[in-house]
């Protein structure tokens, strides 16, 4: 039996503020969706009442989930509805980009639920909401979360030809525990090889997740790091599991704000990440990691000049020697 109980750095900021209410009623009018919502985000409240904890005074933020509310997977983690799958909303690529003018976003977030019930499981539908937002907000920068679209490469094709700023996904967790964290589906390499192929064929930045509080070993975050840095994966998140309802796995232990500092030292400065968030309440969508894309993409650099910039700064892959114990 599980006794991890939440300690007091996990304590969340309700819901509140102006930006927060706008946000909100600007996705009911167009029938949209967030995963900050439908997964029961514990930074909703600071994302969508601004500023995201980093003093900076900005508006709110969100992160659009495309595609509905249910997801065509069942994943042990995850408080988004399984099942039920409804049509896609043709409507919804025009109604995101307009919700993004009235929202006055400069840097969007997209994801979507898994759609394996459709032929080419969404992807074109993705692709035409990143293509509407582009073609009517040019200066905008489009960060997407995708699915794995089950490791076939045309469809993650179709993505990265829509040239979107940033490709994410997600590992999720080691590679010894994808089941029973992720549905059957998913899986490890498959996930690797869809963040190997946007940085084999593009030079769009890369990005995943990982979850720690499964039950996870150190020795596991690190290889699943050096994994995914080893695929070209850019930048990496850190954030820790809090389990949504009793139906969900539970949390086998809580690690402390030291710990995830300790990580990001090693993504950064030992395996050669270009940006890493890691933290206990840190999620994918993370406003901090869109802060540092946004400043070197508004500088005009590529993939591999911030690479570059990054070696020059002493931050060059090396040899495993920083696994915290």
């Amino acid at each position: 039996m599980n006794t991890a109980r939440k300690p007091d750095w996990l304590k969340m900021r309700p819901p509140s503020g102006r930006e927060f209410t706008g946000i909100r009623e600007t996705l009911r009018e167009r029938n949209l969706h967030t995963v900050c919502e439908e997964a029961n985000c514990p930074n909703l409240g600071e994302c969508w009442s601004g500023g995201a904890g980093t003093g900076d005074g900005e508006g709110g933020t969100a992160t659009f989930m495309l595609m509905g509310d249910r997801c065509s997977r069942a994943c042990n983690f995850c408080d988004v509805e399984t099942g039920g799958m409804e049509p896609l909303d043709p409507d919804e690529p025009a109604n995101v980009a307009e919700a993004i003018a009235e929202i006055g976003l400069d840097y969007v977030v997209l994801t979507s639920v898994d759609r394996d019930d459709l032929p080419d499981q969404g992807a074109g539908h993705f692709a035409e909401t990143i293509r509407e937002i582009k073609d009517r907000h040019p200066g905008i920068l489009v960060e997407v979360l995708i699915p794995d679209f089950q490791g076939e490469e045309r469809l993650v094709r179709k993505i990265i030809d829509a040239d979107p700023d940033v490709i994410a996904h997600n590992v999720e967790t080691v590679e010894r525990l994808q089941f029973p964290v992720r549905d059957r589906r998913a899986g490890y390499e498959q996930s690797l090889s869809v963040l190997e192929q946007v940085d084999r064929e593009s030079d769009i930045y890369t990005k995943t997740s990982i979850m720690l509080g499964h039950g996870e070993y150190d020795h596991e975050v690190y290889q699943t790091l050096a994994d995914c840095r080893e695929r070209g994966v850019d930048i990496v998140t850190l954030g820790q599991y809090l389990r949504p309802s009793r139906s969900h796995l539970e949390v086998q232990r809580y690690d402390h704000p030291d710990k995830y500092e300790t990580w990001r030292r090693v993504a950064e400065e030992e395996l050669g990440f270009l940006y890493c968030a890691s933290g206990p309440m840190v999620r994918s969508s993370y406003k901090a990691g869109e802060l540092f894309v946004d400043a070197v993409l508004r500088e005009g650099k590529s993939v591999e000049e911030a690479r570059a910039d990054a070696r020059g700064d002493g931050h060059a892959g090396s040899a495993a020697t920083g696994v915290p114990e």
